[in-house]
């Protein structure tokens, strides 16, 4: 290598300039780059909207997702100033779209956002960095305005294209596919988005619609999801009451609205028979999914709030006998929104509220309120005490139990479970932990898996649904039990994600309709009581095969129908209507009986008659237990062949719905949602 190549001067200092650190490190200002970051575009422009809602100068937005691959976020708000910016020297629509940290979110004066959830200015300028193209169109002063952009930078001057009396602001942007891992909006994700920000901001209308077609033919009846409108009077309120939907009440929603200088508070909560807790926060409308300062706040006044009317009324005799903040959280929905003019988030993905004036403001106010409501209303109370004190006696129950399983476990450095074929290495990094469905299942696991890496635990039948159960009565199931000692973590208080002995946790059930409820029902535990590991992205689902295709010495594995026709299409082997029942087909080829079981409840190998000129064999495996160690091997262990999903939590709220709906106590909500859902099913397996 030359001395000139090796010099280290001023000339190797790169200088990124305008909108180029933003395409050069996207994930600094969009958080990722996969299907998060590309809806997180969607975000920037729509909050943009919201704050002129919050602002009081807006009360429609819209949007649509167009055939073309773009989306349109529009307002009736004032619309982007388009006049000359005396520091730019652009107009002030091109420096928005084009000048990292510039908007008017700085200043708090009344031109300006008192309130926004724009606090770094690189809202709408990140989209256009990360867009291939953008178009803007503004109406104000009685004209409509456009301009175009491509790769965030404007293509001419701003044009006059037509006269209107209307006012707003109109974003159209094409997301770079160079950029993103996908380009593909996703209507549910923007659905629920929507739908929480109308929550949030009364009397705003905010409709959505997918222009892309071809998307919504054959679906059932009423299930025209293409188009949708959110409007709530009610607020917040109306949000607990939509959360708790499928949950029973206990008391009435408790609702505060207070301005005070630090901030302006809305606070609404209502408690419910369930075990688990339901708290969302925001901050200027942005959903602070790690919590921050008013979270802290809310959670001291609930506690010192509950405990010193249960100490006043006789519900606690002694006073150091009080319960705690998981003891009064047990079965409560909140949605806390505060709103202020400078607020202080962790990161541009704004997860985190920092600012800490905001915990005493909405301490103060919501001690009051919950005070207040308490003595006014007895009845309530009373339930809500009841209800802390039936959780106080649990958690101490809860601890013993724990106690007891775990005094012998791998946490104590001291047994683990019989049933667990443990693993030769001990670092976490490598390590693997497959929960298999059934002790034959198991056996055969364990003679295929790799030794080193591969720890196999079977399960007898199907574990408690945790849904319904306390943690005390969770540690009475032999099942759990195992699998908490196995895993290393602890549970409850006590849980660690540190001392996990696996990064990976694979969940391999057989692909019927049992092997779906097993996983259900792990998949609920999880969620419920080992939710950092699936934030950790440490859990997964084995995919194991449908179908072993085999013609002559060649042989395939199919995991779905598509794949097995796919494999035969392949192989020059036409799957008509005719050959599914066992009839030879046009190329006088045998096709074995896809799901054909013998006398005995073995596959049947073949179906049809052999012919001279082809014999093709479709296995039909039923469960795990029918595949010999090295086809389990090959098809659902092997890490260079294996297919399987990483469990994610996209959204958290959907995520708490879905699971209180199919594993809760209430019938009618699950009748409903089978009713409507079963038209979907394809190929069910029972």
């Amino acid at each position: 290598m030359s001395e000139k190549k090796q010099k280290y001067s001023a000339s190797s200092i790169q200088v990124l300039k305008g909108l180029e650190p933003v395409r050069k490190r996207p994930g600094m200002y969009i958080g990722t780059t996969d299907v998060r970051g590309l809806h997180h575009l969607v975000w920037e422009v729509v909050d943009n909207s919201i704050d002129e809602a919050m602002a009081g100068h807006c009360d429609r937005i819209m949007l649509s997702i167009n055939e073309d691959g773009s989306l349109t976020v529009a307002d009736n708000g004032r619309g982007i100033p388009v006049d000359k910016h005396k520091a730019t020297g652009i107009s002030a629509l091109e420096t928005v779209l084009t000048v990292l940290h510039a908007g008017g979110k700085f200043g708090g004066d009344a031109s300006g956002y008192k309130v926004s959830g724009g606090l770094h200015g690189v809202g709408v300028s990140v989209v256009n960095a990360l867009s291939t193209k953008i178009v803007a169109e503004i109406r104000r002063e009685g004209k409509v305005y456009r301009q175009e952009y491509k790769v965030g930078v404007a293509q001419g001057k701003i044009e006059v294209v037509g006269e209107t009396k209307s006012t707003g602001t109109s974003i159209t942007f094409w997301p770079d596919k160079s950029v993103f891992e996908t380009i593909e909006f996703d209507m549910q994700t923007i659905i629920t988005r929507c739908r929480q920000q109308a929550y949030l901001t009364k009397g705003v209308t905010i409709a959505i619609e997918d222009k892309r077609k071809g998307r919504y033919e054959g679906k059932i009846a009423g299930d025209n999801t293409h188009k949708y409108a959110f409007y709530f009077e009610g607020g917040v309120q109306s949000y607990v009451s939509h959360l708790n939907q499928n949950k029973e009440a206990i008391a009435d929603v408790i609702y505060i609205e207070k301005d005070v200088p630090e901030c302006k508070i809305e606070i609404a909560m209502q408690y419910t028979h369930a075990y688990n807790e339901n708290i969302i926060t925001f901050a200027n409308n942005i959903h602070t999914t790690e919590g921050g300062m008013h979270l802290t706040g809310f959670r001291s006044a609930l506690t010192r709030s509950i405990n010193n009317y249960a100490r006043s009324k006789g519900f606690l005799k002694d006073k150091d006998d009080n319960m705690t903040t998981e003891d009064v959280r047990e079965g409560l929905t909140a949605v806390i929104s505060v709103k202020l003019g400078d607020p202080q988030f962790e990161g541009q993905t704004k997860s985190k509220l920092g600012n800490p004036e905001v915990r005493s403001a909405v301490e103060s106010a919501f001690n009051e309120k919950l005070t207040e409501y308490l003595g006014e209303n007895p009845n309530d109370a009373k339930a809500i005490m009841a209800k802390g004190m039936l959780a106080s006696r649990a958690r101490l129950a809860s601890r013993a139990a724990r106690d007891t399983v775990l005094r012998k476990g791998a946490l104590e450095g001291m047994t683990l479970p019989g049933k667990l074929a443990d693993c030769t290495s001990r670092d976490p990094a490598v390590s693997e932990l497959y929960i298999v469905e059934g002790d034959s299942a198991g056996g055969s696991a364990k003679q295929g898996r790799d030794r080193f890496t591969q720890a196999i635990l079977p399960l007898r039948g199907k574990i408690l649904n945790v849904e319904q159960a306390r943690l005390d009565r969770m540690l009475g199931n032999n099942e759990i039990k195992a699998l908490i000692i196995a895993l290393g973590t602890g549970i409850g208080e006590t849980f660690d994600l540190e001392r996990i002995r696996y990064k990976r946790v694979v969940i391999m059930t057989d692909a019927d309709v049992d092997g779906a409820h097993i996983r259900t029902l792990l998949l609920t535990l999880f969620y419920r009581y080992f939710k950092p590991m699936i934030e950790a992205g440490y859990l997964y689902i084995a995919q194991p095969p449908l179908y072993k295709v085999s013609k002559g010495k060649k042989s395939e594995y199919a995991f779905s129908d598509d794949a097995k026709e796919k494999i035969l299409e392949e192989w020059g082997i036409p799957l008509d209507d005719s050959s599914e029942s066992g009839e030879a087909t046009e190329n006088d080829t045998a096709l074995g009986g896809a799901d054909n079981q013998g006398e005995e409840g073995e596959i049947s190998e073949m179906e049809g008659k052999p012919t001279k000129k082809t014999r093709v064999n479709i296995q039909r495996y039923k469960g795990l237990g029918e595949m010999n160690p090295d086809q389990l091997w090959e098809t659902t262990m092997d890490p260079e062949r294996r297919s399987m999903f990483k469990v994610k939590v996209e959204d958290a709220e959907m995520a708490d719905a879905i699971f209180d709906t199919l594993m809760g106590s209430e019938v009618l909500p699950r009748r409903k949602f089978i009713q409507t859902h079963a038209k979907k099913v394809k190929n069910l397996d029972i």
